[in-house]
């Protein structure tokens, strides 16, 4: 009977292993959270604005509300503009502890030209 515990108590653990892996996959992973790049003027750091939508505690109303989060860009891959996924990790620094996972979508060429549109005026 001892035998039968032991096949029991490593199945589910085995079935969690598998939950994992497969919503790995499934695109965005846990913790992670998806935001804009704000700032690419220091080495290796983003400022990443990511906006979410909160309920009003008493009228019940969505409010716009925005966080903003230093990342950690080991390769300064991301420019201001960018969207980018990031995760959290060990604190870095003070303020640092997320770090970059992909760039989702690469939009620095239309900050910059709306940057120097503004510029122009």
């Amino acid at each position: 009977m001892a035998t039968n515990t032991q096949t029991k108590s490593k199945t589910p653990a085995a079935a969690r292993k598998a939950d994992v892996s497969s919503s790995a996959d499934a695109g965005q992973l846990n913790g992670t959270k998806i935001g804009v790049v704000e700032s690419d003027k220091r080495d290796k750091t983003r400022k990443v604005v990511v906006n979410y939508l909160a309920k009003h505690p008493k009228y019940g109303k969505y409010i716009r509300q925005r966080t903003t989060l230093q990342v950690h860009d080991e390769r300064n891959e991301s420019r201001t503009g960018d969207m980018v996924e990031v995760a959290p990790c060990r604190p870095l620094s003070k303020t640092k502890s997320w770090r970059l996972v992909r760039v989702v979508d690469k939009r620095a060429d239309v900050a910059a030209a709306i940057q120097s549109a503004k510029e122009v005026q």
